[in-house]
């Protein structure tokens, strides 16, 4: 029997958030911290630090896309005025377990659990609208078009003139299709993108685009800017 030729390039798993569980174990051994990649401390410090500079100010109200276990919720939580932070992400026990464990009863009066939501087509509208936004990390798991459904649904909910900052992992220009750079694809997950990919993925809404770039991520994932356009 004559053998047909196979060509495989890429051996993994595509990871299912959605249905991703941690038991009572995995939460106390952290496995809820090490789900959103790590660098717990630091990365929630970041993003913390990077709506600050700006201009986030207590009273309005953020958007949390990806918001996880709550790496940055639990800083901003308190920052902001209660009731005014709001988180969606794909995977409920992860959500669950930021909840539970990373804030005090304090925190959780801030926050009340209808402002969270479990969705997989970034259903973000609570009946509020939005001066900011972020989706730290997020990008780099997705698709293109995922990109451009999250864009489409979330200027929905944002005030005009609100920003809505996303980090995604770029590669020049010149860098071929086809090209691999570690784990990172152009057609899995973990992806990367060319900085034109984020502006064409937002043509379809009212969102004006900004490359803003590095800002200190430990990954190196840059930053850009979506502006809420008027209607």
């Amino acid at each position: 029997m004559t053998e047909i030729e196979r060509r495989i390039e890429a051996r993994h798993t595509e990871p299912d958030y959605q249905a991703w569980s941690f038991s009572d174990a995995a939460r106390a051994r952290g496995r809820h911290r090490d789900s959103v990649g790590g660098k717990w401390d630091e990365m929630g410090q970041l993003q913390l630090d990077f709506l600050l500079g700006q201009g986030l100010e207590p009273s309005m109200r953020l958007l949390d896309v990806g918001c996880g276990s709550l790496r940055a919720g639990r800083l901003l939580v308190p920052y902001l005025d209660p009731g005014h932070y709001y988180g969606i992400d794909i995977g409920h026990d992860i959500v669950q377990a930021g909840y539970d464990l990373e804030l005090d009863d304090a925190a959780r009066e801030r926050l009340p659990v209808q402002n969270l939501r479990i969705t997989d087509r970034f259903d973000a509208d609570f009946g509020v609208p939005f001066d900011m936004a972020i989706a730290q990390s997020v990008f780099t798991h997705v698709s293109l078009n995922h990109i451009r459904l999250c864009l489409y649904r979330v200027a929905k909910v944002m005030k005009p003139g609100g920003k809505f900052y996303a980090t995604f992992s770029e590669k020049p220009k010149d860098y071929p299709v086809d090209g691999t750079w570690g784990r990172a694809y152009t057609e899995r997950n973990v992806y990367w993108y060319y900085r034109r990919d984020l502006r064409w993925a937002a043509e379809r809404t009212p969102f004006e685009f900004r490359y803003l770039g590095a800002w200190g991520h430990a990954r190196n994932q840059k930053m850009v800017e979506y502006t809420r356009l008027p209607d």
